[in-house]
């Protein structure tokens, strides 16, 4: 009896009594997110402050600006072979993530910088020159 596949199937019948998104809610708890992020806002800014130790290449990582998407790519990989793992606490591997901006940011003005084990990402908020907004033409109807 293979324990993993009946928590597959415990999974399952959740997913059909709750619904499909019932574990997005769980998804910090039961896997943090990696990498870490800290994001500041001023008016016209976002500052992003991403933990990713142990970064030796720079083409290692992407980094995408979309309109109001900031995603990151790449892995984290601290390259020690000194012996048997007694405690992991610093998540490694593989990662992609997409953090949702408080406003679109220009995908022209984006600068990115790494010391220390952080990744130092500043963006410019999109200030369109011309309004969304187009004036409704109200028609006088002719009483019959």
């Amino acid at each position: 009896m293979d324990p993993f596949k009946q928590m597959g199937d415990w999974k399952k019948n959740m997913d059909q009594f709750f619904g499909d998104n019932f574990w997005n809610e769980f998804e910090g708890i039961i896997k943090p997110n990696i990498p870490q992020i800290n994001l500041y806002q001023t008016e016209h800014e976002l500052f992003c402050i991403v933990n990713i130790p142990g970064l030796h290449d720079l083409e290692k990582i992407d980094i995408y600006a979309d309109m109001s998407t900031l995603e990151l790519r790449g892995v984290i990989d601290l390259d020690f072979d000194g012996g048997q793992v007694v405690k992991e606490e610093i998540l490694q591997g593989a990662f992609e993530r997409q953090i949702t901006l408080p406003f679109p940011v220009r995908s022209d003005k984006i600068t990115a910088t790494y010391r220390n084990g952080l990744v130092y990402i500043r963006l410019h908020r999109l200030i369109s020159d011309r309004s969304k907004k187009n004036r409704v033409h109200v028609k006088l109807l002719e009483d019959e």
